[in-house]
């Protein structure tokens, strides 16, 4: 039979083991505490880091850099890192509860759902970070901003389109003012995966403004192109603000 101190240590690791399997999937925030931690994002942070969570610059902070910055650590390590140097000019200038407000916030952009407790400072060291759930992609409709990767191919009337195109996915547009909305389009790596699709799609665009983009050049490439879709019926058309070429020659 276990004594009272091996029954007690037993206990107490088995307790430790389960609180370590608390994770940040598990509703550690409440709602009315993210929507604080917006707030007050907005005020302190995002004067400096208006892209941050759109995933288009700056640190960490959304989908898949944060699970590579932070997937597998403590909760804590984030809170410590925000704390640690924000807002960029009075770094730990705010209260923890302003801190802890700001993680709830980080944690519902990155999918994870709130529960019925506040997240508080105590708890920090005990909460697993996993990677999150990005959040839909907005429905396609008329005029979504989309993107799309097909064949460049001579329309008529010196016209171009885009032949054998994916399936239009719907974007959110970057903010102004940040590195993705100047002109270097993302990596590839970074785009959706709709938009890189292996095979040909069956879609056809009429692509407005083209010429803009030496389309003599690049005729019979595989093109990655980003804009408004207008969606007329039989000739759907595409406005470009991103036009790159993926491969010199088209998808069989």
């Amino acid at each position: 039979m276990l004594t009272a101190a091996l029954l007690g240590a037993w206990l107490a690791a088995v307790a430790g083991a389960q609180q370590t399997t608390i994770t940040v999937a598990d509703g550690v925030y409440t709602e009315a505490q993210a929507n604080r931690g917006a707030a007050a994002y907005e005020v302190a942070c995002a004067g400096c880091h208006r892209a941050d969570l759109s995933g288009n610059s700056g640190p960490a902070l959304k989908e898949e850099r944060f699970a590579r910055v932070y997937a597998g650590k403590d909760l804590k390590t984030l809170y410590s890192k925000v704390a640690d140097t924000m807002p960029r000019n009075t770094p730990g200038s705010l209260t923890t509860d302003v801190y802890l407000d700001v993680v709830a916030h980080m944690l519902k952009e990155n999918g994870f759902k709130p529960g019925a407790r506040e997240l508080t400072a105590d708890a920090l060291e005990a909460i697993r970070v996993v990677p999150g759930q990005p959040k839909p992609a907005p429905p396609v409709g008329d005029f979504s901003y989309v993107e799309v990767v097909g064949c460049l191919t001579p329309g008529p009337r010196h016209t171009w389109m885009l032949t054998r195109a994916s399936e239009p996915v719907a974007v959110v547009p970057s903010a102004p003012g940040s590195s993705a909305a100047k002109d270097k389009p993302p990596a590839l790596s970074e785009r959706p995966v709709a938009s890189r699709v292996e095979g040909p799609g069956t879609q056809t665009f009429h692509l407005l403004d083209a010429m803009a983009y030496a389309p003599d050049d690049r005729k019979g490439q595989t093109i990655y192109v980003r804009g408004l879709l207008i969606k007329l019926a039989g000739e759907p058309r595409m406005t470009i603000s991103t036009f790159e070429t993926v491969s010199p020659t088209c998808r069989d």
